[in-house]
């Protein structure tokens, strides 16, 4: 990892042998958690599951995340999803690599590199072991994950039932709860509209006006103005809803559905904000660090 130096255990090397997630205890010897040992998978690489992977690499679990072949992400110059693309991404300090089965998986660590998969390039559950899995897809519905696939299983939002298919939900509206960390019930509903920032709520969401292949012409850090064209979805031009920053706007080629979200304006008009993650991921960040340590302090032994 970039902070390895400063971690009391180092991370696995590559050529280790795989550990199950049984080892992630009490070191008795040293009285300190073995951070190096409790693999965490995040499902989803966009920018709320990069700032979860964010912190929760910062502060020493090794983490491997899993994104679609084609990534819906918006705001890519802060999610991880955007090294599918890329082949590798850095945000605020830290890379991602998109690899391809566990063996890369372990190498990457070594290099103190998130890596990302495609789902379906390996069976992470079966190779991997994780100690923790994050469901940070924001589906707003569960689609797979169970209560079964590691010992703490979070889920991100609206959709998860706690001790029905995870163990803790993190809240991710905007509002007096962000962040928490829920051991019983559900998070909020979901609104159906986006937080309001700089008292704009709709519209600042870009949409795709028809169905077909997204090719932009503005890119994010761009200052836009009402009206503006921002790209095509086929040859019909997708319209700036109001002035402000362009934060976040879907990759060229991918095809999307009338009506899917494809841009985000800041109406801030910060630059700075484009390239650095928000206090939403942040925070919900904060509330996954906090079931995992719950969760160690009350398996240790």
């Amino acid at each position: 990892m970039v902070i390895k130096s400063n971690l009391l255990y180092p991370i696995p090397s590559a050529d280790q042998s795989l550990v199950s997630h049984t080892e992630c205890r009490y070191n008795h010897r040293d009285e300190m958690l073995r951070f190096e040992d409790c693999r965490v998978l995040i499902k989803g690489a966009g920018d709320l599951a990069t700032g979860v992977a964010w912190r929760v690499w910062r502060v020493g679990f090794p983490v491997v995340m899993t994104e679609l072949a084609q990534p819906l992400a918006l705001r890519r110059c802060v999610a991880f999803a955007e090294a599918v693309y890329a082949g590798k991404t850095t945000v605020e300090g830290i890379t991602a690599r998109h690899v391809q089965g566990s063996s890369a998986v372990l190498e990457a660590w070594a290099s103190d590199v998130i890596p990302i998969l495609v789902n379906g390039e390996v069976s992470l559950y079966n190779h991997l072991r994780p100690e923790v899995v994050v469901d940070a897809t924001m589906a707003k519905q569960n689609r797979g994950t169970r209560l079964e696939d590691a010992p703490l299983v979070i889920g991100l939002g609206p959709g998860y039932t706690v001790g029905v298919d995870v163990h803790v939900v993190i809240e991710t509206n905007r509002g007096h709860y962000l962040g928490r960390a829920l051991w019983s019930g559900s998070a909020q509903a979901d609104t159906g509209t986006p937080g309001i920032i700089a008292g704009v709520q709709r519209e600042r969401v870009v949409r795709a006006p028809i169905k077909g292949v997204f090719t932009g012409s503005r890119q994010i850090g761009n200052q836009v103005h009402l009206g503006e064209t921002l790209g095509w979805v086929e040859k019909t031009p997708v319209l700036a809803p109001l002035s402000g920053m362009l934060r976040g706007l879907i990759h060229d080629g991918v095809r999307v559905d009338q009506g899917l979200k494809i841009g985000d304006i800041d109406p801030r008009g910060e630059v700075k904000y484009c390239y650095t993650i928000s206090e939403k991921s942040l925070a919900i960040g904060g509330g996954v660090i906090e079931a995992i340590l719950i969760h160690l302090q009350k398996t240790k032994g």
